[in-house]
């Protein structure tokens, strides 16, 4: 790729996107938590937790093994390995061992063939997890912010009633930054989350609680949520699947904070997994009618695809250069961000919120103050804002011709593997290289590529052209075959 669009896409990013800064750097890393070792979470010994959604479905259908069995696996291996990575905050694990004697009933009952039951039910008896900013009946939906550590979700968000109707059984929800606009999964309700291939470093955000908890093999499908990366950079960190549909094929509905203005052209719902074979069945329920926006029934046949590819953005002494390893592996908001912070309440003094942290008395995480406080400095003029649309427009006319319909685009999904706690707050703009195709509305697909020396995961973005998901979803099958997919954390 030629280095003009390199220079564009940095470009890009730092005009249009730049709503995150780090105020105190790497000082902040004092504050930190409890200080773990170099470890990992151990390793999976029951067989039923390395199978993928589909596979344990078919089984259950098939009466080859029984729902329950399955949801208790899936149980047990949470209550051994979340209080290391505090991936999952809050269980519903009664719940879900009744609804899985409920499914073995049901099949007890019924005799219809593996066929029918499959387009009735193609996630039956299959654990999931939910991402905290989304609505699951009786279950926390603060998305971290104090204020709102009592909100009960009285409903379903869409996708969650669609996975649910499909015969996922939901184990909990998962952690989440505060309000979704970090990169590091941690607030003041819930706490942090850990890596599991390293304790001592980040499961990205803001869906990281979803991403390390698949990653620990403590439940197999996952629902999140990309307005900058929030979907790609957790499953980059851990080692999984994660994908960022084309905008408006998947509903948004039923998460807090709600998506409004330019910001609902960014924000995408998508799947995240262990396995890629998991990924289009999942977009398939997720979508529900806007699934007739792309051409998923289409085959792909690989060796007529058109292939480019960039190492890195050109590099920015506010981003971090590439790691060697991962090149080697290849218009005004009507809500502000402060007013979430207050919850529509008493507004908050973003300041006076900074004093208070330094203090340990804020009640809001660092991230979200520096947010704060940007916000009230950075107001673009109508004028401004023209010419970061002119360079948007141009950049995406560029690509969407250059890609087609029949050709993907291979990027970095971050330009470090996962960083150790806090590190993010150094290098506040390092989200551009996912960020970048919300602003564009690309599909994208984060697929694993094994680990690097250290453990820790590696992998790569696979970009299409808008409604073209089904040509990025077959390269990550392809990459999982080429590169072995998942690896199991803890595994020797």
């Amino acid at each position: 790729m030629a280095r003009p669009l390199a220079a564009r896409i940095k470009l890009l990013l730092l005009q249009t996107m730049g709503f995150l800064i780090g105020l105190i750097g790497k000082a902040a890393r004092a504050f930190g938590g409890p200080k773990f070792g170099s470890m990992t979470t151990p390793p999976v010994v029951e067989p039923l937790l390395l199978l993928s959604g589909v596979q344990l479905a078919k089984l259950i259908r098939l009466r080859k093994v029984k729902c329950i069995d399955v949801i208790q696996a899936y149980i047990n291996r949470i209550v051994d390995v979340n209080p290391l990575i505090n991936g999952i905050v809050k269980y519903r694990f009664e719940e879900a061992k009744e609804e899985a004697h409920a499914v073995d009933k049901k099949l007890a009952e019924k005799q219809e063939d593996d066929a029918t039951l499959e387009n009735k039910w193609p996630f039956l008896g299959v654990p999931l997890t939910v991402k905290e900013a989304f609505q699951l009946e009786g279950m926390p939906n603060s998305s971290g912010l104090v204020s709102r550590r009592n909100a009960i979700s009285k409903t379903d968000a869409t996708v969650v009633a669609l996975l649910k109707k499909a015969g996922a059984i939901p184990l909990g929800i998962t952690n989440c930054s505060e309000l979704c606009m970090w990169y590091e999964s941690s607030n003041k309700i819930y706490g942090r989350s850990n890596n599991p291939y390293d304790l001592r470093h980040i499961v990205g955000g803001s869906s990281g609680g979803e991403g390390c908890t698949l990653a620990a093999a403590c439940s197999v499908i996952g629902v999140g949520s990309d307005i900058g990366g929030s979907i790609r950079m957790p499953a980059f960190f851990n080692g999984i699947f994660g994908h960022k549909p084309s905008p408006g094929v998947v509903s948004n509905k039923g998460q807090f904070p709600t998506a409004r203005g330019a910001q609902e052209l960014f924000q995408c719902t998508g799947p995240m997994c262990r396995y890629a074979e998991d990924l289009v069945p999942m977009l398939r329920v997720m979508a529900g009618p806007g699934i007739k926006k792309l051409k998923l029934d289409e085959k792909v046949h690989l060796k007529d695809l058109k292939f480019y590819w960039m190492e890195h953005d050109g590099g920015s002494f506010l981003m971090s250069k590439v790691d060697q390893d991962l090149i080697l592996a290849q218009k005004k908001e009507p809500l502000k961000f402060v007013d979430l912070l207050s919850d529509r309440g008493k507004p908050i003094n973003a300041l006076w919120e900074l004093v208070k942290w330094c203090l340990g008395l804020s009640v809001h995480t660092i991230p979200a103050i520096g947010l704060a406080l940007l916000e009230e400095k950075l107001k673009y003029s109508s004028e401004k804002y023209k010419k970061f649309m002119a360079v948007k427009e141009s950049l995406q006319k560029e690509l969407v011709e250059m890609l087609g319909d029949d050709g993907v685009f291979l990027y970095p999904s971050h330009p470090t593997v996962a960083p150790k706690h806090h590190v993010p707050l150094s290098r506040p703009f390092n989200f551009a290289y996912t960020g970048v195709f919300n602003a564009l509305g690309l599909p994208v697909t984060q697929c694993p590529l094994g680990l690097n020396a250290k453990g820790l995961p590696l992998g790569i973005q696979v970009v299409a052209g808008p409604f073209n998901d089904h040509l990025t979803l077959a390269v990550a099958q392809y990459l999982e075959k080429s590169f072995g997919g998942w690896v199991c954390p803890g595994k020797l």
